[in-house]
C-alpha cells in the first residue's frame, strides 16, 4: 500500500468515527426528556421529571392536590406526594415497581413510623432503597416532600 493511499484509509477512518461520535452524542442529547403532568406550572423553575435514557429523575413532590396541600397530617400528604410521582412516572411509561431509590424529607422525624407506613404501601417488594431526613422547613410548610429515581428495564 502507498503512501498516500494509507493517508486515505487513516482519514476515512478517523472521518467515520467522528461522525458515528457526534451522532452518539447528537442521540443521548435528545433523549432528555421533560416529564409534566396536566396541570404544571409551565413557568416553574424544573421540570416535575427528566427523562434521561431509560432513567427517570422525579423532583421533590409535596402532598399538592389541584395546587394545595393536603390537610390532615403527614399520612394524607404522604399518600398524595405518592401518587403525584405515580402520575409522573405513568407519563414516561414506567410504574412504582420502576422506583430504585427515594429520597424523603420530614418536617418532623415523629411522623417517620406513620409515613413509612403509608409509604410502603406502594411500593411492590423488592422495596427501593431509601434515605428520609428531618429538614428545618419544606416549601408550603408541609410535612413531607419525597424524590425519587426509577429505571425502567429493558
Amino acid at each position: 500500500m502507498s503512501r498516500s493511499t494509507f493517508k486515505s484509509v487513516v482519514l476515512t477512518f478517523v472521518i467515520i468515527v467522528a461522525t458515528v461520535l457526534m451522532l452518539a452524542s447528537a442521540e443521548r442529547k435528545s433523549t432528555r426528556r421533560a416529564i409534566n403532568p396536566p396541570g404544571s406550572n409551565p413557568d416553574a423553575p424544573f421540570s416535575n421529571g427528566l427523562l434521561v435514557g431509560n432513567t427517570l429523575y422525579v423532583a421533590g413532590q409535596e402532598g399538592l392536590v389541584n395546587g394545595k396541600l393536603q390537610p390532615g397530617g403527614v399520612v394524607p400528604e404522604t399518600q398524595a406526594a405518592l401518587e403525584n410521582i405515580k402520575k409522573i412516572l405513568e407519563l414516561a411509561g414506567m410504574q412504582m415497581s420502576d422506583v430504585v431509590t427515594a429520597t424523603v424529607y420530614l418536617a418532623d422525624m415523629n411522623d417517620f413510623v406513620a409515613m413509612s407506613n403509608t409509604y410502603k404501601t406502594y411500593f411492590p417488594k423488592p422495596r427501593p432503597a431509601r434515605a428520609t431526613v428531618q429538614v428545618a422547613r419544606l416549601v408550603n410548610d408541609a410535612r413531607v416532600e419525597i424524590s425519587v429515581i426509577a429505571v425502567k428495564q429493558h
